[in-house]
């Protein structure tokens, strides 16, 4: 039996130019945000049949701010990509820390059914805080510097 999904149809989408996620300054700290973008839509890499799916973003802001408008302009993008809902979540959840340098963020990814299966994804990450004397900085609190 041959393969059908082929290296190429895993990595689709992955490395794909998208639109930059702009930030604000952030004005406070110890906070979460939750955004959720109930209408996401992608395209399968191999069947080229459409995605669609929830995603809920949960993040500790630092220094920066996600601003909405952006980011809806960027999860429109992946409206014709093709692209595996596993590399949806992790690109966006990587493409969110790289603009917005958070204390933390996860990415839930809830697809709807195709083919009587359900699929949900979830990404995580979170900074590794250490400070002078090498120990680790409290949640919400502010730190000094880059």
């Amino acid at each position: 039996m041959t393969r059908q999904y082929t290296d190429d149809h895993a990595a689709a989408g992955v490395r794909a130019e998208l639109p930059e996620i702009e930030t604000w300054p952030n004005q406070f700290a110890g906070y979460e945000i939750e955004i959720v973008m109930p209408e996401f839509t992608s395209v399968c890499p191999r069947t080229g049949l459409p995605d669609h799916g929830t995603l809920t973003l949960r993040y500790t802001p630092d220094k920066h701010c996600l601003e909405l408008k952006s980011l809806k302009q960027y999860t429109l993008a992946f409206r014709n990509l093709g692209i595996f809902q596993e590399n949806v979540v992790n690109r966006m959840l990587a493409d969110v820390v790289k603009a917005a340098r958070p204390v933390s963020a996860t990415l839930f990814g809830e697809f709807t059914p195709r083919g009587g299966m359900h699929t949900k994804i979830t990404a995580s990450w979170e900074r590794k805080h250490t400070t002078g004397g090498g120990g680790r900085r409290k949640q919400g609190e502010k730190s000094r510097g880059r």
